[in-house]
């Protein structure tokens, strides 16, 4: 069995209680995820450290939770070559259009996987980091078949 971890990046402390919804669904896979504030735009330095070291730190991919301009899955994705998933965040225009947009627009050879806006995103992105994971370890995939067998639900 091989171990994995996600680095999941969020823009503000206003954003944990959203992305730490999906801590069940890591936990069930066996997915170790680590929660990180650091915004793309207050703390730069920071977030490019984190990114672009994020493979030699053991991590298998990076999910990204921000709202308004959300630039922090694509800058995620310009430091690193980890998948990286974004989870757009409401709080903005339109109850989270405008970190939609932002994470989804990207430009070609920068790929972000975008996912639907706050607590439903953010636990496709522990799905969507299982069946990626899935695709190299037994015990993900078993466990991956039974969710799905649950009706995408965690079995009680």
């Amino acid at each position: 069995m091989n171990s994995f971890k996600v680095l999941v990046l969020i823009g503000s402390p206003n954003d944990a209680a959203v992305m730490e919804s999906a801590r069940p669904y890591y936990g069930y896979f066996g997915i170790q995820a680590d929660v990180v504030v650091s915004s793309a735009h207050r703390q730069p330095d920071k977030t490019r450290e984190l990114t672009g070291r994020a493979r030699e730190n053991g991590y298998s991919a990076i999910v990204c939770g921000a709202g308004l301009a959300a630039h922090l899955a694509g800058v995620a994705a310009a430091h690193s070559d980890l998948p990286v998933i974004g989870v757009p965040l409401a709080g903005g225009i339109a109850d989270g259009l405008d970190a939609l947009l932002a994470t989804v627009q990207m430009p070609a050879g920068v790929p972000v996987a975008t996912l639907a806006v706050g607590k439903p995103g953010a636990i496709n992105a522990a799905v969507l980091c299982a069946r990626i994971f899935s695709l190299g370890d037994s015990e993900i995939q078993s466990k991956l078949a039974n969710f799905i067998k649950n009706g995408a639900r965690l079995p009680d």
